[in-house]
Protein backbone atom coordinates (compact mmCIF):
# COMPACT_ATOMS: atom_id res chain seq x y z
CA UNK A 1 0.00 0.00 0.00
CA UNK A 2 1.09 3.54 -1.12
CA UNK A 3 0.72 5.78 2.49
CA UNK A 4 -1.13 9.02 1.34
CA UNK A 5 -1.41 11.37 4.69
CA UNK A 6 -4.63 13.11 2.10
CA UNK A 7 -6.04 9.61 2.23
CA UNK A 8 -4.84 6.39 3.64
CA UNK A 9 -2.03 5.87 6.07
CA UNK A 10 -0.67 2.37 7.49
CA UNK A 11 -0.12 1.64 10.75
CA UNK A 12 3.76 1.06 9.62
CA UNK A 13 3.68 5.25 9.12
CA UNK A 14 1.41 5.99 12.30
CA UNK A 15 3.86 3.87 14.25
CA UNK A 16 6.69 5.89 12.93
CA UNK A 17 4.66 9.18 13.38
CA UNK A 18 3.28 8.54 16.71
CA UNK A 19 5.27 11.52 18.59
CA UNK A 20 4.80 13.78 15.95
CA UNK A 21 3.66 17.29 17.60
CA UNK A 22 1.44 17.96 14.84
CA UNK A 23 0.14 14.19 14.75
CA UNK A 24 -3.61 13.88 16.03
CA UNK A 25 -5.46 10.88 16.34
CA UNK A 26 -8.93 10.55 16.49
CA UNK A 27 -11.08 7.49 17.54
CA UNK A 28 -14.19 7.59 15.13
CA UNK A 29 -15.80 4.04 16.33
CA UNK A 30 -18.93 4.30 15.91
CA UNK A 31 -21.37 0.75 15.27
CA UNK A 32 -24.90 -0.08 14.35
CA UNK A 33 -27.50 -0.75 17.29
CA UNK A 34 -27.98 -4.41 16.81
CA UNK A 35 -23.93 -4.74 17.27
CA UNK A 36 -24.19 -4.69 20.82
CA UNK A 37 -20.91 -2.62 21.21
CA UNK A 38 -20.20 0.83 22.84
CA UNK A 39 -18.31 2.85 21.30
CA UNK A 40 -16.78 5.22 23.60
CA UNK A 41 -15.98 2.36 26.70
CA UNK A 42 -14.45 0.55 24.25
CA UNK A 43 -12.41 3.57 23.54
CA UNK A 44 -12.06 4.54 27.26
CA UNK A 45 -10.68 0.75 28.01
CA UNK A 46 -7.95 1.05 25.17
CA UNK A 47 -6.94 3.23 22.04
CA UNK A 48 -3.91 4.72 20.50
CA UNK A 49 -1.72 6.88 22.42
CA UNK A 50 -3.09 10.27 22.20
CA UNK A 51 -6.28 9.55 20.40
CA UNK A 52 -9.40 11.79 20.72
CA UNK A 53 -12.48 10.01 20.69
CA UNK A 54 -14.70 11.58 17.89
CA UNK A 55 -18.85 11.02 18.79
CA UNK A 56 -20.72 11.07 15.21
CA UNK A 57 -23.87 10.96 16.69
CA UNK A 58 -22.82 13.91 18.78
CA UNK A 59 -20.89 16.02 16.67
CA UNK A 60 -23.81 16.18 13.90
CA UNK A 61 -26.80 18.39 13.24
CA UNK A 62 -28.62 17.38 15.46
CA UNK A 63 -31.65 19.45 14.46
CA UNK A 64 -32.04 17.12 12.00
CA UNK A 65 -34.67 13.78 12.73
CA UNK A 66 -31.99 12.38 10.55
CA UNK A 67 -29.50 9.99 11.82
CA UNK A 68 -26.03 11.76 12.24
CA UNK A 69 -25.76 14.27 9.49
CA UNK A 70 -22.87 16.57 9.02
CA UNK A 71 -22.59 19.04 11.71
CA UNK A 72 -23.12 22.55 11.23
CA UNK A 73 -20.06 24.46 10.69
CA UNK A 74 -19.71 26.47 13.86
CA UNK A 75 -19.64 23.31 15.78
CA UNK A 76 -17.57 21.27 13.99
CA UNK A 77 -15.02 23.83 14.85
CA UNK A 78 -15.57 24.24 18.38
CA UNK A 79 -15.70 20.25 19.30
CA UNK A 80 -12.61 20.05 17.35
CA UNK A 81 -10.76 23.09 19.09
CA UNK A 82 -11.89 21.45 22.31
CA UNK A 83 -10.04 18.23 21.59
CA UNK A 84 -6.84 20.17 20.81
CA UNK A 85 -7.74 19.53 16.67
CA UNK A 86 -6.91 22.83 14.76
CA UNK A 87 -4.45 24.03 12.12
CA UNK A 88 -1.64 23.13 10.90
CA UNK A 89 -2.42 19.57 12.45
CA UNK A 90 -2.04 16.05 10.25
CA UNK A 91 -5.17 13.99 11.38
CA UNK A 92 -5.36 10.09 10.99
CA UNK A 93 -8.51 8.62 11.91
CA UNK A 94 -9.43 5.25 12.75
CA UNK A 95 -12.10 3.13 14.02
CA UNK A 96 -12.27 -0.51 15.84
CA UNK A 97 -14.27 -2.30 12.75
CA UNK A 98 -10.93 -2.03 10.57
CA UNK A 99 -12.43 0.31 8.03
CA UNK A 100 -15.55 1.67 8.66
CA UNK A 101 -16.45 4.61 10.43
CA UNK A 102 -13.39 6.56 10.16
CA UNK A 103 -14.11 6.99 6.44
CA UNK A 104 -17.33 9.18 7.46
CA UNK A 105 -15.75 11.42 9.65
CA UNK A 106 -12.22 11.76 7.11
CA UNK A 107 -15.55 12.87 4.86
CA UNK A 108 -16.51 15.11 7.33
CA UNK A 109 -12.94 16.73 7.61
CA UNK A 110 -12.78 17.17 3.58
CA UNK A 111 -16.50 18.78 3.80
CA UNK A 112 -15.04 21.41 6.34
CA UNK A 113 -12.30 22.39 3.71
CA UNK A 114 -9.47 20.06 5.70
CA UNK A 115 -7.57 18.22 3.46
CA UNK A 116 -4.11 16.77 6.02
CA UNK A 117 -6.79 13.99 7.52
CA UNK A 118 -6.28 9.94 6.35
CA UNK A 119 -7.60 6.99 7.88
CA UNK A 120 -5.63 4.22 9.42
CA UNK A 121 -5.79 1.10 7.15
CA UNK A 122 -7.19 -1.49 9.09
CA UNK A 123 -8.14 0.40 12.46
CA UNK A 124 -7.21 -0.56 15.66
CA UNK A 125 -7.96 -4.37 15.05
CA UNK A 126 -4.58 -4.41 12.44
CA UNK A 127 -2.77 -1.66 15.28
CA UNK A 128 -3.67 -4.41 17.81
CA UNK A 129 -2.80 -7.57 16.13
CA UNK A 130 0.21 -6.20 15.27
CA UNK A 131 1.15 -5.56 19.20
CA UNK A 132 1.47 -1.85 18.97
CA UNK A 133 1.02 0.30 21.97
CA UNK A 134 -2.17 1.26 23.88
CA UNK A 135 -3.36 3.04 26.65
CA UNK A 136 -6.63 3.78 28.53
CA UNK A 137 -5.43 7.42 29.66
CA UNK A 138 -7.29 10.36 28.36
CA UNK A 139 -5.35 13.08 25.92
CA UNK A 140 -3.57 15.81 27.27
CA UNK A 141 -5.54 18.57 24.90
CA UNK A 142 -4.46 22.05 24.26
CA UNK A 143 -6.84 24.38 22.46
CA UNK A 144 -5.67 24.94 19.01
CA UNK A 145 -7.55 27.31 16.27
CA UNK A 146 -9.11 25.91 13.30
CA UNK A 147 -10.72 27.71 10.31
CA UNK A 148 -13.64 25.83 8.16
CA UNK A 149 -14.44 26.51 4.50
CA UNK A 150 -17.18 24.70 3.68
CA UNK A 151 -17.14 22.48 0.70
CA UNK A 152 -20.44 22.61 -0.54
CA UNK A 153 -19.61 20.68 -3.76
CA UNK A 154 -19.49 17.16 -1.88
CA UNK A 155 -22.49 17.06 0.17
CA UNK A 156 -25.47 16.59 -1.51
CA UNK A 157 -29.33 16.48 -0.28
CA UNK A 158 -32.58 14.74 -1.82
CA UNK A 159 -33.87 17.55 -4.57
CA UNK A 160 -30.45 17.10 -5.84
CA UNK A 161 -29.96 13.20 -5.79
CA UNK A 162 -33.30 13.23 -7.55
CA UNK A 163 -32.78 15.59 -10.14
CA UNK A 164 -29.35 13.67 -11.20
CA UNK A 165 -31.47 10.27 -10.89
CA UNK A 166 -33.97 11.41 -13.20
CA UNK A 167 -31.50 13.05 -15.86
CA UNK A 168 -28.60 10.52 -15.48
CA UNK A 169 -26.13 13.04 -15.06
CA UNK A 170 -23.70 11.54 -12.48
CA UNK A 171 -23.40 8.02 -10.78
CA UNK A 172 -25.30 7.30 -7.77
CA UNK A 173 -23.37 4.90 -6.49
CA UNK A 174 -24.41 2.49 -3.29
CA UNK A 175 -22.62 0.97 -0.65
CA UNK A 176 -25.24 -1.14 0.86
CA UNK A 177 -25.43 -4.91 0.86
CA UNK A 178 -26.80 -6.54 -2.48
CA UNK A 179 -29.61 -7.99 -0.70
CA UNK A 180 -30.50 -4.46 0.46
CA UNK A 181 -30.22 -2.64 -2.82
CA UNK A 182 -31.97 -5.19 -4.27
CA UNK A 183 -35.25 -4.84 -1.64
CA UNK A 184 -34.52 -8.24 -1.01
CA UNK A 185 -33.67 -7.69 2.69
CA UNK A 186 -35.21 -5.52 5.34
CA UNK A 187 -33.65 -1.92 6.07
CA UNK A 188 -32.22 -2.19 9.54
CA UNK A 189 -34.25 1.42 10.48
CA UNK A 190 -38.09 0.51 10.81
CA UNK A 191 -40.61 2.35 8.38
CA UNK A 192 -38.05 2.69 5.83
CA UNK A 193 -39.23 1.11 2.03
CA UNK A 194 -36.57 -1.56 0.54
CA UNK A 195 -34.90 -1.20 -2.98
CA UNK A 196 -32.81 1.64 -4.20
CA UNK A 197 -32.73 4.96 -6.16
CA UNK A 198 -33.43 4.91 -10.15
CA UNK A 199 -30.15 4.37 -11.78
CA UNK A 200 -27.98 3.58 -8.93
CA UNK A 201 -25.24 1.12 -9.20
CA UNK A 202 -24.22 -1.00 -6.11
CA UNK A 203 -20.92 -1.42 -4.73
CA UNK A 204 -21.37 -3.00 -1.17
CA UNK A 205 -18.39 -1.34 0.98
CA UNK A 206 -17.31 -4.49 2.35
CA UNK A 207 -16.09 -5.70 -1.25
CA UNK A 208 -13.33 -2.79 -1.19
CA UNK A 209 -12.07 -3.95 1.61
CA UNK A 210 -9.53 -7.46 2.48
CA UNK A 211 -10.59 -9.87 5.01
CA UNK A 212 -8.12 -7.88 7.53
CA UNK A 213 -9.96 -5.20 7.39
CA UNK A 214 -7.21 -2.68 5.42
CA UNK A 215 -8.29 -1.27 1.76
CA UNK A 216 -7.71 -2.96 -1.49
CA UNK A 217 -5.15 -1.49 -3.38
CA UNK A 218 -6.05 1.07 -6.10
CA UNK A 219 -6.07 -1.34 -9.35
CA UNK A 220 -8.41 -3.46 -7.92
CA UNK A 221 -11.05 -0.58 -6.29
CA UNK A 222 -10.79 0.83 -10.04
CA UNK A 223 -11.86 -2.85 -10.95
CA UNK A 224 -14.85 -2.78 -8.50
CA UNK A 225 -16.17 0.51 -9.93
CA UNK A 226 -15.64 -0.87 -13.41
CA UNK A 227 -17.20 -3.92 -13.04
CA UNK A 228 -20.51 -2.45 -11.18
CA UNK A 229 -20.93 -0.50 -14.62
CA UNK A 230 -19.97 2.64 -13.28
CA UNK A 231 -18.86 4.90 -15.18
CA UNK A 232 -15.93 6.78 -14.39
CA UNK A 233 -15.59 9.67 -16.85
CA UNK A 234 -18.98 11.15 -15.01
CA UNK A 235 -19.58 12.69 -11.30
CA UNK A 236 -20.27 10.56 -8.28
CA UNK A 237 -22.47 9.95 -5.88
CA UNK A 238 -21.88 7.97 -3.13
CA UNK A 239 -24.64 6.88 -0.51
CA UNK A 240 -25.85 4.45 1.71
CA UNK A 241 -28.06 3.61 4.75
CA UNK A 242 -27.60 6.60 6.99
CA UNK A 243 -24.63 8.42 5.30
CA UNK A 244 -21.32 6.40 7.09
CA UNK A 245 -20.39 3.53 4.85
CA UNK A 246 -21.17 5.69 1.44
CA UNK A 247 -17.85 7.33 2.55
CA UNK A 248 -15.79 4.33 2.14
CA UNK A 249 -16.72 4.43 -1.57
CA UNK A 250 -15.74 8.40 -1.08
CA UNK A 251 -12.49 7.76 -0.34
CA UNK A 252 -12.18 5.14 -2.99
CA UNK A 253 -12.84 6.87 -5.35
CA UNK A 254 -10.37 9.28 -4.21
CA UNK A 255 -7.71 6.88 -3.83
CA UNK A 256 -7.92 6.04 -7.60
CA UNK A 257 -7.84 9.61 -8.43
CA UNK A 258 -11.65 10.26 -9.11
CA UNK A 259 -12.08 13.74 -7.53
CA UNK A 260 -15.62 14.44 -8.63
CA UNK A 261 -17.47 12.76 -6.03
CA UNK A 262 -19.82 13.72 -3.32
CA UNK A 263 -21.83 12.44 -0.37
CA UNK A 264 -25.60 11.67 -0.64
CA UNK A 265 -26.36 12.82 3.88
CA UNK A 266 -29.40 12.00 4.14
CA UNK A 267 -29.29 8.45 2.11
CA UNK A 268 -31.60 5.61 2.45
CA UNK A 269 -32.49 6.68 6.04
CA UNK A 270 -34.39 9.97 3.92
CA UNK A 271 -35.00 8.52 0.68
CA UNK A 272 -36.35 5.06 1.77
CA UNK A 273 -38.73 7.72 3.87
CA UNK A 274 -40.72 9.08 1.46
CA UNK A 275 -43.42 7.62 -0.70
CA UNK A 276 -43.19 10.28 -3.45
CA UNK A 277 -39.66 9.47 -4.32
CA UNK A 278 -39.38 6.87 -7.15
CA UNK A 279 -37.86 3.36 -5.92
CA UNK A 280 -36.30 0.58 -7.75
CA UNK A 281 -36.42 -2.98 -7.09
CA UNK A 282 -34.15 -5.81 -8.29
CA UNK A 283 -29.91 -5.86 -8.88
CA UNK A 284 -28.57 -2.91 -10.65
CA UNK A 285 -28.10 -3.00 -14.12
CA UNK A 286 -24.47 -2.34 -15.18
CA UNK A 287 -24.73 -0.21 -18.22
Amino acid sequence: MTDDPKTLVSTDWLAAHLRDPDLRILDASWYLPDAGRNARAEYTAAHIPGARFFDIDEISDQRSTLPHMAPPVEKFMSRLRAMGVGDGHQVVIYDGSGLFSAARVWWTFRLMGKTDVAVLDGGFPKWRAEGREVEDLPPVVKDRHMTVSRQNHLVKDVTQVAHSSKLREAEIIDARPAARFAGEAPEPRPGLRAGHIPGAKNIPYATLLNADGTMKPVPDLRASFESAGVDLSKPAITTCGSGVTAAILSLALERIGHRNHSLYDGSWAEWGMYDDLPVETGPATKG
